[in-house]
C-alpha cells in the first residue's frame, strides 16, 4: 500500500503537464528535488518488497523485456500507443 501511496505522490507532480512540460530542463528544481525523493521512496519500497517476496528484480525485469518483445514486436507496435492485435 506505501508503494502505491509514493507512486501517487509522483503521478502528482506531472499529472496536470504535457510531455513537453515534464521534460527536466522544463520542471522547477523545486520539483524536480521531489521528483528525485519520490523516486527514491518508491525504489526503497519496491526493493522491500521484493525481498519479501524473495523476487529477484533484475531477473524479473529481463524476464519482463523478453516478455514484452514476445507481446509487443517492434515492427507492429512502434509509434503506437494502441495493442497491436486491437486495432
Amino acid at each position: 500500500m506505501a508503494l502505491s501511496a509514493e507512486t501517487g505522490e509522483l503521478v502528482e507532480i506531472f499529472q496536470w503537464l504535457t510531455e513537453e512540460e515534464s521534460l527536466k530542463e522544463r520542471i522547477s528544481p523545486k520539483d524536480y528535488d521531489h521528483c528525485k525523493q519520490e523516486i527514491a521512496d518508491i525504489f526503497l519500497y519496491l526493493i522491500r518488497l521484493s525481498d519479501k517476496l524473495e523476487v529477484d528484480l533484475l531477473e524479473a525485469a529481463k524476464d519482463k523485456i523478453k516478455l514484452n518483445a514476445q507481446k509487443y514486436p517492434v515492427s507492429l507496435s512502434k509509434g503506437n500507443a494502441t495493442k497491436y492485435n486491437k486495432r
